[in-house]
């Protein structure tokens, strides 16, 4: 099974690799596909180790997509200077390399499913909800915990373009479970400076 995502995503990154384009650029030809597409798009790097820089751009840009999903728009929308930003061609030639291994994981568990769901406009803002939430999460300055947000987006996006209804409802139980998480995670931040001093008394 080809799943549409992968053919998408690939001959976007071919030709990310061959000719940087913006983000408008990319929107401009992808349409409504253009929400799911773009914010797989700019979170798959999210899966590997970020330059300092690189982590606004790419995570505002899914925010303000996202943001517009939960607002129940279909057109999307970015300002001029986001629009603007070129997609590196060092990740889209990474981004290439390991695309295989990515959806040789996605077939086995995507495939039309439940489709009321997946095109119900509810689901859309829900979706729009959860990532706008993931997106906050992976954007905030805990380290080493990109991929862990990264996935739960990923999911989403990909069971949207896939009309994947059955794996949009657990992607809603895989951002409740990453949301506990980040919650011990932050709670054990917060709780650290009083227990370093007397772990080492």
């Amino acid at each position: 099974m080809h799943l549409r995502f992968s053919q998408d995503i690939k001959s976007l990154l071919e030709r990310l690799a061959e000719q940087p384009l913006t983000l408008g650029d990319i929107l401009g030809e992808t349409s409504e596909r253009g929400f799911s597409l773009v914010i797989t798009l700019l979170v798959l790097p999210f899966l590997f180790p970020m330059p300092p820089g690189l982590t606004g751009p790419f995570g505002g840009a899914c925010l303000l997509l996202s943001v517009q999903m939960l607002l129940g728009r279909r057109s999307p929308w970015l300002p001029k200077r986001i629009a603007n930003y070129k997609f590196p061609r060092r990740f889209a030639e990474l981004l290439l390399q390991n695309l295989g291994r990515l959806t040789k994981v996605l077939q086995k568990i995507t495939r039309p499913r439940l489709r009321k769901i997946a095109h119900n406009p509810l689901t859309w803002r829900i979706n729009g909800l959860c990532i706008t939430w993931l997106t906050i999460l992976l954007i905030s300055p805990i380290p080493f915990t990109n991929p862990i947000p990264t996935v739960g987006i990923l999911l989403l996006t990909v069971a949207t373009i896939e009309s994947d209804g059955l794996l949009i409802c657990i992607g809603y139980g895989i951002t409740g479970l990453i949301t506990l998480l980040f919650g011990f995670i932050g709670y054990a931040l917060w709780l650290a400076p009083g227990l370093l001093p007397s772990i080492f008394k």
